[in-house]
């Protein structure tokens, strides 16, 4: 696997490019291919998470320094949810370097958006290891924090349930009900669908990771089909 176009992409150089294949490894790949001798990229994930967020929040400390604590937060949440990292993500390229399961390779719903956004952090996880703070900061600032301006102006640090909530009651004056219609997978990783429904006509459906994951997805596909977003 050659990372070139990503590298290109994203406007890094790796030194270690083990760093970054294992970041784009995903646990499933291991699972077929166990005598590879790679890591998967979890540990990558949980360290990228956090640089991301300390990125993120002292990028827009400074500038938006008239905002309250609650709005930085709700602007932070809105760019580092997966939602959002997965689009970047998506954006670069990263779907094309993924090592993924058979099974994983095939799905490219809202599991594939999770695998991306945790791609995504594992990445910067792997930058940060690789070429220290100031190399993620910089990605981070090239790619991640021009989405703010869009976040701020389309109100889309308001989270979807919220949005869809508002409008419906502005719009046609009833209040979005949700329903979970489907779990699957073992318990230690399910993946609900949950329907929104308004009145008893069901507006669209939603997956994630959690109920609550589902629900803003959901209420992200309504506001979408009723043109609302």
């Amino acid at each position: 696997m050659h990372f070139e176009a990503f590298e290109k992409a994203g406007g890094v150089a790796f030194r270690d490019r083990g760093l970054l294949k294992q970041a784009f490894t995903h646990r499933s790949y291991l699972n077929e291919n166990k005598a590879t001798g790679l890591e998967h990229n979890e540990r990558l994930e949980f360290l990228g998470d956090a640089v991301i967020e300390l990125i993120v929040t002292d990028e827009l400390y400074h500038k938006y320094p008239d905002k309250t604590e609650g709005d930085l937060t709700a602007y932070r949440s809105a760019l580092v949810n997966a939602i959002t990292l997965s689009k970047v993500a998506t954006k670069l390229g990263v779907n094309d370097h993924l090592l993924l399961s058979r099974g994983e390779a095939k799905d490219l719903g809202r599991a594939r958006q999770y695998i991306l956004a945790n791609t995504f952090e594992a990445i910067v996880g792997a930058m940060y290891l690789d070429g220290g703070y100031q190399t993620a900061a910089g990605f981070i600032k090239k790619h991640l924090m021009p989405l703010i301006d869009e976040v701020v102006a389309r109100r889309l640090w308001i989270d979807a349930k919220s949005r869809f909530q508002e409008l419906a009651q502005e719009k046609i004056g009833v209040t979005p009900s949700y329903k979970t219609v489907r779990e699957a997978g073992p318990d230690h990783d399910k993946c609900f669908t949950v329907g929104v429904f308004v009145g008893t006509d069901e507006v669209a459906t939603g997956e994630g990771r959690s109920k609550q994951d589902a629900e803003q997805d959901a209420a992200e596909q309504a506001l979408s089909k009723r043109g609302w977003e």
